[in-house]
């Protein structure tokens, strides 16, 4: 980067820079610093009467404030758990004559946002706040970039900048000066591993499946297409990892589970990224009637495990995860949303339905689609508590296994929670002959140009032949089910690194013949 592209503040930092290594001191040093308590910590176990055990105490962290008073300084000390207050004297920093560590380094040459090292004692100012009082300081790292401001009273945020394309493009930045969203990330990992422990609890066991494939199964999704140079054949990024751990059931293990990072090449919008997790397992002899009361406890769970509640407050509402879940059949749901029963309508007659509701449909549809518009269009939104979806049709399902007393229908089930899916759940299909026929409709769908349709998976179908049993199998949407447990309106809100356009960086040249 040119010295031209900089701002005023970016070359003040730098020349800040260049009069530490003036002193001697290096802003970016090496050496371990033997951090032994944080802020958090602190400001929970420190009283009057505990004192005496924090008579000596290392932290470290960025300074994102300082109160200048002459021969002492206040500052606040941002670590990994939190703020604190810092008390800094001229005479404790001062080496003998020496008291460039407190005029030079400490008053000129530091900046908010830069990394320093502290030991010394706690104790409580007269106006009661937990601090520390500073008796050694040792630099640890230059920052040459200011931070946004952002204004604070009574050590509240009260306008933490919130701009989108700053927020997911700089979340290194956003992470820093919103605490907020650091306990959004926090409450994430509370929640998958709140998961996993419920299964594996359980007996089931956690496998990594390729992301690379030659096939892209399991869904009916635009996949992203990549090259392997050394094998010289396309592969594909999965949309799906169903049809590997289904091979494994097929192998002979009875519940296996993946957290998935699956990739779709579709639209993005608040509740999709084309790079997502998903949580998938299968478990052998079982049903979805089972796997219905299997994720209304799992479910449950973990929304105790991340916000202390069965009940959560999502926007406006607030959403029980306390089962049992109420179930619908998705006839039903069209039927009471709708006033249409769809459930012997053909494909002209469900056409007909669709323009009478204002639904817009592709040519390409076929019957399962334009169900699948009609629900999505018209009756999603209204299930806003955890509802179970049931028995779609045949046309919809081509991995799901039909239903054993309903003709013409699946046994499979969709989670609803707050207007949106969350979870996808079938009875999955274990019969060779059956499955390769819904493979070959899917290739029907394909030619008439649906670009979503399934690939016939020729290996797993030569895996089914070899025999699976009963089995029961669900995806759980991991981000969309982390919007609702951490109250975040958007799905770029829990992804750390959301997906964004590129940006356009100036070069030296470019800046030069400005």
């Amino acid at each position: 980067m040119s010295m031209q592209s900089l701002s005023e503040q970016e070359i003040i930092r730098r020349e800040k820079l260049a009069g530490l290594q003036r002193l001697g001191i290096d802003p970016y040093p090496a050496p371990l610093f033997p951090v032994s308590h944080y802020s958090a910590a602190i400001r929970h176990t420190f009283t009057d009467e505990t004192a005496d055990q924090f008579q000596e105490v290392c932290l470290a962290g960025r300074i994102m404030s300082v109160r200048d008073m002459g021969k002492a300084s206040f500052a606040v000390l941002q670590d990994s758990q939190g703020r604190i207050q810092v008390y800094v004297r001229k005479d404790d920093l001062a080496r003998g004559e020496d008291t460039s560590l407190y005029d030079v380094v400490w008053k000129k040459l530091l900046d908010i946002g830069d990394f320093i090292g502290i030991k010394g004692f706690v104790f409580r100012t007269k106006l009661g706040e937990i601090s520390i009082h500073v008796k050694e300081l040792t630099f640890l790292g230059k920052s040459l970039r200011p931070l946004p401001v952002v204004k604070e009273a009574d050590g509240h945020t009260f306008d933490a900048v919130t701009d989108p394309e700053f927020k997911y493009r700089q979340r290194y930045a956003d992470l820093v000066i919103n605490p907020s969203v650091k306990e959004t990330f926090v409450k994430r990992t509370k929640l998958v591993n709140s998961i996993r422990e419920f299964l594996n609890s359980h007996g089931a066991l956690e496998v990594d499946t390729p992301v690379l494939q030659s096939i892209p199964g399991g869904a009916t999704a635009r996949p992203f297409i990549t090259h392997h140079n050394a094998l010289d054949v396309p592969f594909y990024l999965r949309i799906a990892n169903e049809l590997y751990l289904k091979r494994l059931i097929v192998g002979g293990f009875d519940w296996v589970y993946e957290f998935s990072r699956d990739f779709r090449n579709e639209g993005m919008d608040r509740t999709h990224n084309p790079e997502f997790t998903i949580l998938e397992f299968y478990t052998a002899y079982k049903d979805y009637l089972w796997m219905m009361n299997v994720t209304e406890r799992l479910l449950e769970k973990a929304a105790v495990d991340v916000t202390g509640s069965a009940d959560v407050p999502v926007g406006d509402k607030t959403i029980s995860f306390k089962a049992p879940f109420h179930r619908i059949s998705i006839y039903d749901a069209i039927h009471e949303h709708t006033g249409f029963d769809v459930s012997t309508l053909d494909e002209d007659g469900l056409r007909d339905v669709c323009r009478k509701l204002d639904i817009d449909v592709a040519p390409s549809m076929g019957k399962g689609k334009l169900i699948d518009e009609i629900f999505g269009g018209r009756c999603e939104h209204h299930y806003v508590q955890p509802t179970f979806i049931i028995d779609y049709p045949v046309e919809m399902s081509p991995l799901t296994k039909k239903h054993r007393s309903k003709q013409g229908l699946v046994e499979r089930f969709e989670l609803m929670i707050n207007g949106k899916e969350v979870a996808n759940a079938y009875t999955e299909l274990n019969d060779p002959i059956d499955q390769r026929e819904r493979f070959e409709e899917q290739v029907r769908l394909m030619e008439r140009g649906d670009d979503e349709a399934m690939f016939i998976d020729y290996d797993f179908l030569r895996a089914l032949e070899y025999g699976m049993p009963p089995t029961a199998g669900i995806g759980i949407g991991i981000d969309r089910l982390c919007m609702l447990l951490t109250n975040q309106p958007s799905i770029q809100d829990v992804l750390l690194f959301p997906q964004m356009r590129p940006e356009k960086w100036e070069t030296d040249e470019e800046a030069a013949a400005e």
